[in-house]
């Protein structure tokens, strides 16, 4: 970066945009990335400034200039009025439910959605006295049945996860407002490069950083960008839970804000490089991919994204668990473990039929989650290959 000038860099191209928001080098003696702030105290000058608590900073847990500058570049990013950040992604989550959520209301949540959301819901809100209803994610507009004069909030997550369901928000939004009701969208598979909920109609978007934002697998982060509307109830649930990243995490962010649409760029090529290979394999029944062509949600996925992700998932054939623990446990570059978004790829085999409650889960066998990583595609593609083989000769 330059010396500052007058065009806003939100409304650059992202490839641009991510280098250069929330950076000012020249309030920082030069230096490219804004320093980390580690603290606690805060001093005021005067009394006069400690009891009107002005000033821009006055505890650690309010906020930094680092938190600052990873907060604006989000907001500029997703083109919404405030962003919170919070110490996990789904930190993120809960702090936005209970942002809205109140004893007695009644709260509509896709069924595909990530599972310590539901476990959230069926938990913490429930004993709160608060009603979670599922709905199938291919309602659309249809979901104005399922509203009630309590009806608070309508959470989206699209497309969904495990299972990849694309939601049609701008019909879903429209019909929340006409009843005054919140629309919250987890947008974590897509990031704000690749999809914009709040232009889409949500009120707020929830994602965790610790996916694609750090995207080294080395920090767990999560933030809510909110419109003018949803900014306040988010801030003051955020400030009444004492919610706060920690310095480094949020450094971390900034860090992997950097090379976000780089990245991004690669994951995309890989995971849809992998998935019509996986496609054409005698062994894989199904892929579950919004990005190709074949999928059922391909045509809200172009209309409402512009790019794709590298998380996808497959169904098996039929196969039994020593074939399917031959193939996986002999990856070489597949790691299995939790999360995703990071550099390495990962896989993990689920099963959502235990907790699908208005959809069914019927796959025709095991299923597979995958995140394309960085390597190059053609050393992924020759290790699965190497556990197909093991799976026939194991079955």
């Amino acid at each position: 970066m330059g010396k500052p000038d007058d065009q806003d860099p939100a409304h650059r191209a992202p490839a641009t945009a991510v280098v250069h928001l929330g950076r000012d080098p020249f309030a920082h003696h030069g230096f490219v990335n804004p320093p980390v702030y580690r603290g606690s105290t805060v001093l005021y000058p005067t009394l006069e400034s400690l009891e009107a608590k002005t000033q821009p900073y006055t505890y650690g847990r309010r906020g930094t200039p680092t938190v600052t500058a990873l907060q604006d570049a989000l907001t500029a990013l997703a083109g919404g009025a405030a962003t919170k950040l919070t110490a996990s992604g789904y930190q993120a989550v809960t702090t936005a439910l209970l942002a809205f959520a109140e004893t007695g209301d009644h709260v509509l949540v896709a069924d595909t959605v990530y599972e310590p959301t539901r476990q959230f819901c069926d938990y913490l809100l429930r004993r709160l006295g608060v009603e979670t209803q599922y709905y199938d994610p291919l309602i659309g507009a249809g979901i104005a049945a399922l509203f009630r004069p309590n009806t608070r909030l309508v959470y989206v997550e699209s497309p969904g996860s495990q299972t990849f369901e694309m939601q049609d928000i701008p019909a879903i939004a429209e019909a929340a407002h006409a009843k005054d009701i919140w629309v919250l969208a987890d947008n974590t598979w897509s990031s704000p490069l690749y999809c914009q909920p709040l232009a889409l109609g949500a009120d707020v978007v929830i994602e965790a950083g610790t996916k694609y934002l750090v995207g080294h697998a080395d920090a767990l982060l999560g933030f809510i960008t909110s419109n003018a509307r949803a900014a306040k109830p988010i801030e003051r649930a955020a400030g009444t839970l004492g919610v706060c990243p920690g310095s480094e995490e949020t450094f971390l962010g900034l860090r992997g804000l950097r090379t976000l649409d780089v990245r991004l760029a690669r994951h995309q090529e890989t995971g849809l490089h992998l998935a019509e290979w996986l496609r054409a394999r005698p062994e894989v029944a199904r892929v579950l991919h919004p990005g190709l062509s074949s999928d059922p949600g391909h045509a809200l996925w172009k209309r409402d994204h512009t790019g794709a992700t590298g998380l996808f998932s497959i169904i098996l054939k039929p196969v039994q668990k020593p074939a399917l623990a031959a193939f996986l446990d002999g990856l070489k570059l597949f790691g299995m473990g939790y999360s995703w978004g990071g550099y390495e790829s990962l896989v993990i085999p689920f099963d959502c039929t235990s907790y699908r409650t208005a959809t069914r889960w019927p796959p025709e066998g095991p299923a597979l989650r995958f995140h394309a990583g960085l390597e190059n595609v053609g050393d992924l593609i020759a290790d699965l290959d190497a556990g197909f083989a093991r799976l026939r000769a194991a079955s």
